[in-house]
């Protein structure tokens, strides 16, 4: 018995893909080109201060410890003055890491008991605490320094991180109360009927799920804390214990009212550092703590 071979079957055509029209193309880059255009300007209009503050301050310019040729005289300056750079800055880690801390505790417990827990008058106390928002900030000063005082913390930087700690609170509050609503409650129910506690279901299963929201409130309440002026310049009356804001104000006018602009610029310069560093660091948590909320439901 023979077998007959069977033709083989011709291959099939391979097909090419188009490449993609150059018409195609060019319209893309002509939807693009505008949110460029318009993105890239917003950029250089915010950058461009920092920028600038950073080369007035290494740059040469009368009046200014550093008249001849580029070289860091200004922030030799800046380094002696009074009770010295270290000093002031070491002033500012605290009170803003002091802040950090008062508001991140607070804050986290508040959001978890509103967004969790339901109590007689829960909505009524959280848009009390958010009408803190609608107080302008100067007028809550002066009766602040009087609590301070006669609780014996005026003139010193735990008295000033918890008033700039009162600032942060109905934000952060706010804030960890969206992140606790966007995280499902079957997680921590889940957890409690295992035999959790709500504290430990909370350390243990809601905290590493709200850590974006926990990450911006910390960065703003951190950013608020070193760059505010008016509440040490109110409640700080020692110059060794005021921050480093305060500090460049002071340094700004301290001879005869002749301003020392490349000092000043190298202060700005030691100020930014670390909110520009914290951000870049922490950009991506920070975008997905606003959103956080965002998309729940």
């Amino acid at each position: 018995m023979t077998t007959t071979a069977l033709p083989a079957s011709p291959p099939r055509p391979q097909v090419r893909r188009r490449p993609r029209a150059p018409r195609a193309r060019l319209a893309g880059i002509a939807l693009r080109t505008p949110y460029w255009v318009l993105t890239g300007a917003l950029a250089l209009v915010f950058v461009f201060p920092l920028i600038w503050a950073g080369v007035a301050s290494v740059a040469p310019q009368p009046g200014s410890s550093q008249v001849d040729g580029w070289g860091l005289g200004n922030y030799a300056t800046l380094m002696e003055y009074q009770a010295g750079l270290p000093q002031y800055l070491l002033n500012s880690t605290l009170v803003s890491g002091m802040t950090v801390l008062f508001t991140l505790v607070s804050s986290v417990l508040g959001g978890y008991a509103f967004s969790r827990f339901k109590f007689p008058g829960r909505d009524v106390l959280f848009l009390l605490t958010l009408a803190i928002l609608m107080v302008p900030y100067a007028t809550l000063l002066i009766p602040l320094y009087v609590m301070l005082n006669a609780i014996g913390l005026q003139n010193t930087l735990v008295g000033l991180a918890l008033v700039l700690t009162v600032f942060q609170l109905p934000f952060a509050t706010f804030m960890m109360r969206i992140s606790f609503d966007a995280v499902p409650r079957e997680l921590d129910e889940a957890a409690l009927v295992d035999g959790c506690s709500s504290f430990r279901a909370l350390r243990t299963v809601l905290l590493p799920a709200v850590k974006p929201g926990i990450i911006t409130v910390g960065l703003f309440a951190f950013l608020a804390a070193w760059n505010d002026f008016v509440a040490p310049l109110i409640l700080i009356s020692d110059s060794t214990k005021i921050p480093l804001p305060l500090a460049v104000a002071n340094l700004r006018a301290q001879v005869m009212g002749i301003v020392d602009y490349g000092a000043t610029e190298a202060g700005v310069v030691v100020m930014a550092l670390p909110c520009v560093v914290l951000f870049l660091l922490l950009q991506r948590h920070y975008v997905r703590g606003f959103m956080s909320g965002a998309l729940k439901g």
